[in-house]
Formats: C-alpha cells, structure tokens, sequence
C-alpha cells in the first residue's frame, strides 16, 4: 500500500510543480520553498516502504529538485539561487514560529499540546543540518565538477553533470541523516540507502520529465 501510494504522491507533486511553472516563476519558486518547509515538518514520520524504515519526506526532496531544474531551464542559474535563498528563509521563519508557539502555556482544555511538542522540537536540529548539508555539498560540488571539466573535458555535459550530482548527492543525504536524524529514526541505514536511490532515480528521469513540462507548457517560456 504505501509503494502505491508513494508512486501516487509523487505524480501529485509533480503535477503541481508543472502547474506552478504554468503560473509563472513567483508561483513556482513559492512552490518550491513550501515543499522545503513540508519536508522538514514531515521527515520525523517514519514508514514502510519496500521493507524497508524510512521517512515520509522523500517525495519533497523529488519535488524540490524538480522545480529547482525547471527554474533553471526556463528562467536561468539566478532565479535557482533565489529559490534556494527563499527555501532558507522560509524553513527559518518555519522553525522560529514553531518555537514560539510551543512557548504558549497551553489551556487545561488543551490536548494537542503534546503532539506539537512531539513534531516541532526538533525543528531547530533539521535546520541546521539542512543548512550545513547545503552549504558543504555547495562547495564538494563545485570542485568535483571543476575537476571533471579539467581531466574529463571530453565526456559529454550531461554525464558530467549526472556523475557530479550523483557523488554530491550521496553525500548530501549522509550529512543531514547523521546531523538531523541521529537518533530520532529506527534504521539510520535504511534512510540513507533509500532516500539515495530515489534521488539518483530522479537524477536519471530530469531530462524526460524536463521534456513533459515543455510539451504542457506547449513549448513557450511561461510569463
């Protein structure tokens, strides 16, 4: 069942992202910062999937690497950067109002107390390690393509691009297990050899999926 419906959510976020690229670029980076805030907020449930314990985000970090491709596609390098700096902005706004709000002494009639506590707490943790897996992927990134350019010039841009994103991605999804998940899941294992493959799966699937958003936007730039 959740295989299934992992498959269904997928085609969900995918078919909003296209219909935010339809919007425009306001409304597709908007789209992709909120899916970095519902990732964050949903990466402590875990589930089931293919007998394996993993958490129930995988389908936002697929979303936001999605709209971040098309971004780049249709409005440049820039309007990516700027979707990444509003991803920041938002999980901190996201983060400090979740910390307020569990400073509210709650009513004696309250009982949804505990369950914000429960949800929201290690929402400073996530942070951090989002930011830190960002920031030194960023960097590991750069050099790894530099050095692929130099000694490699004469492999073709895509697979370049397929190998350096694939090695940054490994480590990305190393990092913020161990600095935000330590602890908090049953198989820090299973998160991790998941949660890569499914990013290499979409590594692989970014050109066709690219390619469909083109023949639904009807081969236009979007306004």
């Amino acid at each position: 069942m959740n295989e299934l419906l992992f498959v269904l959510h997928i085609c969900v976020v995918m078919g909003f992202g296209v219909v935010a690229l339809k919007m425009g670029k306001g409304a597709l980076t908007a789209w992709i910062a909120l899916q970095a805030v519902l990732a964050n907020l949903f990466v402590i449930k875990q589930i089931c999937f293919f007998n394996f314990h993993v958490t129930g985000s995988d389908v936002f970090a697929i979303g936001t690497v999605f709209g971040l491709n098309l971004l780049r596609e249709y409005f440049g390098k820039e309007s990516a950067s700027m979707a990444l700096r509003a991803c920041f902005f938002s999980m901190a706004f996201f983060v400090l109002m979740a910390q307020i709000h569990l400073l509210y002494m709650p009513s004696p009639f309250d009982t949804t107390h505990p369950s914000f506590s429960i949800i929201l707490s290690p929402s400073w943790r996530l942070l951090f390690a989002s930011t830190a897996a960002f920031f030194i992927v960023q960097q590991i990134d750069l050099r790894v393509f530099g050095y692929l350019k130099n000694k490699f010039h004469s492999l073709p841009l895509a697979l370049r691009n397929a190998v350096s994103a694939t090695s940054t991605q490994f480590l990305d999804t190393l990092l913020f297990s161990f600095l935000g998940l330590w602890g908090l899941v049953a198989s820090l294992s299973d998160i991790i050899l998941v949660s890569f493959l499914i990013k290499v799966l979409v590594i692989a699937l970014m050109t066709p999926l690219t390619l469909f958003s083109k023949r639904f936007i009807g081969g236009h730039d979007p306004a």
